[in-house]
């Protein structure tokens, strides 16, 4: 482990601990709404202030992006760490253990560096660009089907902006009819983990945000996924937008979503 992704996961395991505790009375957890459908607790806000301090103790000179406050640090820095201190919140805030602590690095806007911490099973992702991707110090790739209907599918409902769920809804429907199944788990960052690993064949969501996917697209890719946006393009980090699946999957999987898209 560098000392970069050795610094990170000091810090998402100090959090996820915290996380742990909380969870054992999650009545005494206060929420807040950002916005339909879009919540955050105190133990979000926690879990960032663990994971901005230690970066910022180890790495001054650094950007800092994070969901719940912004932006922290040299805001001129090449070097920009985004992260999601509780990815999963309305999982954790339910006592479902699908959640995860997620960081990126990137450098002049290029994702170097990825980690997503899952408390719960103490499972530890981890990639760097260009040296492949590992779950628990155990190097990992996608899987290697190449017929659609054999695949499990990932996915995320847009259930935070819904202007997008009638097409959402339609490319689901067309997916479901050819493919293994799909499934909703409520973590993104996850999610392209589960992919990485073989576990899911392919992964789809609209109107994500960085933090949601940073860290886990770059271990997808380094485990040897395509990702693109919806149209197949290298947008997915402006847009929010992805699809992420091995090339043979990837291109059988945009076909389906390009009749929908305009």
């Amino acid at each position: 482990m560098n000392p970069l992704l050795n610094t990170a996961f000091k810090a998402a395991r100090k959090a996820g601990g915290m996380m742990i505790r909380a969870s054992k009375d999650l009545s005494n957890i206060k929420i807040d709404s950002k916005a339909f459908n879009d919540f955050v607790s105190d133990i979000d806000r926690m879990s960032e202030d663990i994971l901005v301090n230690a970066l910022l103790d180890a790495y001054p000179q650094h950007k800092i992006t994070s969901e719940e406050s912004g932006s922290h640090g040299n805001p001129h820095a090449a070097y920009e760490w985004i992260i999601d201190p509780l990815d999963g919140t309305t999982n954790y805030l339910h006592g479902h253990p699908q959640y995860a602590i997620s960081m990126a690095l990137l450098h002049k806007g290029q994702i170097q560096e990825a980690l997503v911490y899952a408390p719960e099973r103490n499972d530890l992702y981890m990639a760097s660009r260009g040296k492949g991707a590992l779950l628990n110090d155990r190097r990992i790739r996608v899987s290697s089907r190449t017929e659609l209907q054999q695949c499990l599918i990932g996915t995320g409902f847009p259930v935070v902006d819904q202007s997008m769920m009638e097409k959402y809804l339609n490319i689901l429907k067309d997916l479901l009819a050819k493919t293994a199944g799909a499934r909703r788990e409520g973590a993104a960052s996850l999610d392209l983990c589960t992919l990485a690993s073989g576990r899911f064949d392919g992964f789809f969501e609209f109107n994500l945000k960085p933090w949601d996917f940073a860290a886990g697209a770059l271990i997808a890719k380094e485990a040897g996924a395509i990702v693109t946006d919806m149209r197949g393009n290298q947008d997915w980090m402006e847009s929010g937008d992805i699809v992420a699946a091995n090339p043979k999957i990837l291109a059988q999987m945009l076909k389906i979503i390009g009749r929908h898209i305009c």
